[in-house]
């Protein structure tokens, strides 16, 4: 499949970091300008009705071949890339049977990624890895899930005997900021049940995920000479920081994992007259959710009254749910994955998601949507890596998946 090598390699060079401060959608140009290079290339490998609407989304349909009445099948990945890691000037490395060593990102930096920091790595001994050059994340999350997508579609029309239904695909804008499925069109893009390629290792299968908000919380202080402040200055930097130690200090992603929820000061930026926090909040447990936002507004206001001279404001929002009820609903299309995944020879690891996929809101709005393996690790960061085994396998699920719809 040297396709889904070169496919994916190109896509990850191009940057398409979104931006939470523009309203529009896409929030980026580059994130446009990816769609246009998508939708002319699923064109060109044949796919039908191809779309990319003024906000960004990609469709497609691959048209059944079957000649039966059979489901309607999605698959669905997201354009852009977390922006809490640099993403300008991508230069994926890849290393041909890896040796289970240490591998060296950047040597002039020092930066290695190694299998005593992620133990993982070592089951991928013998395999292709593709890695980051250490100054960048990579950007399988979610380009890995595009070129698995497109690669699976262009394998089906390459190969007619293989029958099936009728297969949208979608590429959705701005996952990573919460707006992925803010305008997709659940009508108009026609499937029964669709499935995300978003996750991580390969064999993960998942429909559980975080209930999810956001939090921009604002203090204003007030800056007086240092030499003259005594009882007069309100260092807002301080009080942001008496704010972030009246939540839990153990309740924070590094210290969290399976089904344990937390609080997350993602970005704080200020001075002595004005800071700004940015918070996410996650917990599985819709009554426990609830309660994390209930507790951050409660520090807000606890904080305000600890220092009455300054202004500490929270903006809060709901991001996506937990789709678990929704799917549990729909159980056929786990059994369907489960299914296509032993078809490929690998052994379903069912684990709920940390964090969240276009899926969780679209299955809110109508179109049930569990999350598939891209295969990738260590997403969001410079320590990003994919092996090509994993992508192949990937591939092949998505073949399998709508192979078995047509029986």
């Amino acid at each position: 499949m040297q396709n889904l090598l070169d496919r994916f390699l190109g896509y990850a060079r191009i940057e398409t970091r979104p931006d939470d401060n523009n309203t529009s959608s896409p929030s980026s140009v580059s994130q446009m300008l990816f769609a246009e290079r998508l939708a002319d290339e699923l064109e060109r490998i044949g796919m039908q009705e191809v779309t990319l609407d003024g906000n960004g989304y990609v469709m497609a349909t691959l048209p059944a071949n079957n000649g039966a009445v059979t489901p309607v099948i999605g698959f669905i990945a997201h354009m852009d890339t977390s922006p809490e890691a640099p993403s300008a000037g991508i230069n994926p490395l890849v290393h041909t049977n890896y040796d289970g060593k240490d591998i060296v990102l950047n040597a002039e930096r020092g930066i290695i990624l190694s299998p005593s920091d992620f133990p993982e790595l070592s089951a991928y001994t013998g395999q292709t890895i593709i890695t980051t050059d250490g100054t960048t994340l990579l950007g399988a999350d979610d380009k890995a899930g595009i070129a698995e997508i497109v690669t699976a579609c262009e394998h089906l029309i390459s190969n007619p005997t293989l029958r099936h239904g009728r297969i949208r695909i979608a590429f959705t804008p701005d996952e990573e900021i919460g707006r992925g499925a803010d305008n997709f069109d659940v009508k108009r893009f026609g499937a029964d049940y669709a499935y995300t390629l978003d996750g991580g290792g390969i064999g993960e299968l998942e429909y559980e995920n975080f209930n999810a908000a956001a939090a921009s919380i604002g203090v204003k202080g007030r800056s007086v000479h240092p030499g003259t402040a005594k009882d007069a200055m309100i260092n807002s930097i301080m009080v942001a920081g008496f704010l972030d130690s009246l939540l839990p200090q153990r309740e924070r992603p590094e210290f969290t994992e399976g089904y344990e929820g937390f609080f997350h000061l993602y970005d704080i930026r200020g001075s002595v007259e004005e800071t700004m926090m940015k918070y996410i909040i996650r917990d599985h447990d819709p009554v426990k959710f609830s309660e994390r936002k209930k507790q951050l507004n409660e520090a807000v206001a606890e904080t305000g009254r600890r220092f009455p001279g300054a202004t500490v404001r929270a903006v809060m929002k709901d991001q996506y749910f937990n789709m678990k009820e929704i799917i549990e609903a729909n159980y056929h299309i786990i059994d369907s994955a489960v299914s296509a995944y032993r078809m490929a020879g690998i052994e379903p690891v069912i684990k709920p998601v940390r964090g969240g996929t276009d899926g969780a809101r679209l299955s809110f709005m109508g179109l049930p949507c569990p999350n598939l393996f891209t295969g990738g690790h260590n997403y969001h960061g410079r320590f990003e890596y994919i092996p090509l085994q994993s992508m192949e396998k990937a591939v092949e699920v998505i073949v399998n998946l709508c192979i078995s719809a047509n029986k």
